[in-house]
């Protein structure tokens, strides 16, 4: 008798591949991965070179594939995504970020086959309205996104939203928002790796990291704040879910503890037992007028739906994340 299925799309990249992992070392349940590995030296496969997935599908053949293993597939955590804030081809992103994720809902909700999804802290726009998961539509709607891939994420968010006023919805659907998540398999990023590996270089080589100086009297140099959040954490609420098949909606997924920058810096070279050396450069001018100061997600609404989950402290991500990945020989999990 075969077991049952939990595809993951985009299951090679960040967030997806530590959901194979934990997946994986559960064994309760056939992980398959949708994903494309790109060029061999960018070693996305190595992020999943140590699990033993049942399958991997290109997405090209995701369709096919999930008709024909309909009976089987329990769960779609749907994490593949065009991710990079930056990308200039607006309709790609929305190809890749919404339609996509669109037909994959359809699909779900025909077949009784069970959704998680990313949605993105991107939504929020530039945190004027809060950072409250209210998943009403008329709430959402106010949300206003500073890039295409916000958009195409709020987009979305507004579809699933009203497909399930309609009774048009899969049987356990969940929207997450991901905030600054950080940790290990991020290394195929580039510049939309965490900062925690962007300035691990100059730490373990005992140079000076850059950050951004403030340009508002309220903050510090440094001293912008981000809700950082342990990709394990995030793993955490996913796993809940999927456990919890009695809850559906659009939550947050962050920490619930806004953080400076420079604490973020400063545990990174703690970590690496090292003193701080940090310098302070201008804002570039082309995203000065939009640069965030401050992320913090409520966490309210999933801790009443049951979640009991705790956020790891930052300092002790770091840790983790500086000892057991980056500063080892193999920094894949």
């Amino acid at each position: 008798m075969s077991r049952q299925m939990i595809v993951v799309t985009g299951g090679a990249g960040f967030i997806g591949s530590n959901v194979v992992a934990r997946l994986c070392a559960e064994d309760r349940h056939d992980v398959v991965v949708c994903d494309r590995l790109e060029t061999a030296d960018l070693a996305k496969w190595k992020n999943i070179a140590k699990h033993p997935i049942a399958d991997f599908w290109q997405p090209e053949e995701l369709f096919e594939q999930l008709e024909r293993h309909a009976e089987d597939i329990l769960a779609v955590v749907h994490m593949g995504a065009i991710s990079a804030t930056t990308e200039p081809d607006a309709d790609l992103i929305l190809r890749t970020n919404y339609t996509l994720s669109r037909d994959l809902w359809d699909w779900c909700a025909i077949r009784d086959c069970r959704l998680i999804y990313a949605s993105s802290a991107a939504t929020y726009g530039d945190g004027e309205q809060g950072f409250e998961d209210k998943d009403d539509v008329e709430s959402l709607s106010a949300l206003r996104p500073l890039n295409a891939y916000g958009y195409s994420k709020f987009l979305f968010d507004q579809y699933a939203l009203r497909q399930a006023e309609r009774s048009q919805a899969p049987t356990q659907w969940a929207g997450l928002k991901f905030f600054n998540v950080y940790g290990p398999n991020e290394g195929h990023k580039g510049t939309m790796k965490s900062v925690v590996a962007q300035i691990w270089p100059k730490v373990a080589a005992d140079e000076p990291v850059a950050l951004f100086r403030s340009h508002r009297p309220d903050y510090a140099d440094g001293g912008q704040m981000r809700d950082f959040v342990f990709v394990d954490d995030v793993v955490d609420i996913i796993v809940w879910l999927l456990e919890t098949p009695s809850v559906s909606g659009i939550y947050n997924a962050g920490s619930g503890q806004a953080r400076s920058f420079a604490d973020l810096a400063k545990a990174t070279f703690a970590a690496a037992g090292k003193e701080p050396r940090i310098d302070y450069v201008d804002t570039p001018e082309v995203i000065r007028d939009k640069y965030q100061y401050f992320t913090e997600a409520r966490m309210d609404r999933i801790r009443a739906a049951g979640f009991e989950g705790q956020s790891t402290p930052l300092e002790e991500g770091v840790r983790r994340y500086v000892q057991d990945y980056l500063a080892t020989p193999d920094p894949y999990r």
